[in-house]
Formats: C-alpha cells, sequence, structure tokens
C-alpha cells in the first residue's frame, strides 16, 4: 500500500491550495472503512493532526484551521482531499495523508505547503 500527497505550493496570505492523497495497493473495503487524516509538520515543530474524515463521512478539525480547510474523500476514486482557504503563514508545513484501518496505519509522502505573508 503506498499514498501520495500532492498539491502543494507556495501561495500568499489569503491564497487557496487543494491537495490530494492518492492511494495505491488498497483494496475498497480497506479504503472504504478507514479513517483519512491530514497532518502537517512545520519547520522545527512535531506533527500535527490538522483534519481527519471517517468512513462515514464525519470530519473532525484542528481549532486553528476551522472555518478556512475542508477534508473530504472519494470512496470510487480512493482518494483523499483537503481544500485549504484563507492561508495563513502558519500553515506553512510539510502536509501528510494518513490512513488508519483497524490497527494498520498508512503514511505516504508528504507535500510541501508554503504561506508567504
Amino acid at each position: 500500500v503506498q499514498l501520495q500527497a500532492s498539491g502543494g505550493g507556495s501561495v500568499e496570505t489569503g491564497g487557496s491550495l487543494k491537495l490530494s492523497c492518492k492511494t495505491s495497493g488498497m483494496i475498497w473495503s480497506t479504503f472504504r472503512f478507514s479513517r483519512l487524516g491530514w497532518h502537517r509538520q512545520a519547520p522545527g515543530k512535531e506533527r500535527e493532526l490538522v483534519a481527519d474524515i471517517t468512513s462515514d463521512g464525519t470530519a473532525t478539525y484542528q481549532d486553528s484551521v476551522k472555518g478556512r480547510f475542508t477534508v473530504s474523500r472519494d470512496y470510487a476514486k480512493r482518494m483523499g482531499y483537503l481544500q485549504m482557504n484563507s492561508l495563513e503563514p502558519e500553515d506553512t508545513g510539510v502536509y501528510y495523508c494518513n490512513i488508519k484501518y483497524e490497527s494498520w496505519h498508512y503514511w505516504g509522502e508528504g507535500t510541501l505547503v508554503t504561506v508567504s505573508s
């Protein structure tokens, strides 16, 4: 199983980006009943959970991104997304997607988001 995050880039404050998480080698039922999360790691800081979405579509967000970020998933494509609006310099970091299914945790390579003031 492989996960690959993409869609990062450099934007100015107030800009938007949409991240995608592509899964490879994961059977549909695993993805369907998994929990998908987006984490970020800012320079010099620990990785933190930004948003996640359960198998039934319930989304939760870190307080700092509520109202600005939207997490979603496409079961048919086995992909996850993170729409990020009104970006702030504090959102800068490497973003990773994560899949949790029962006792299994899958991580992929991240994508860098840089927000300039």
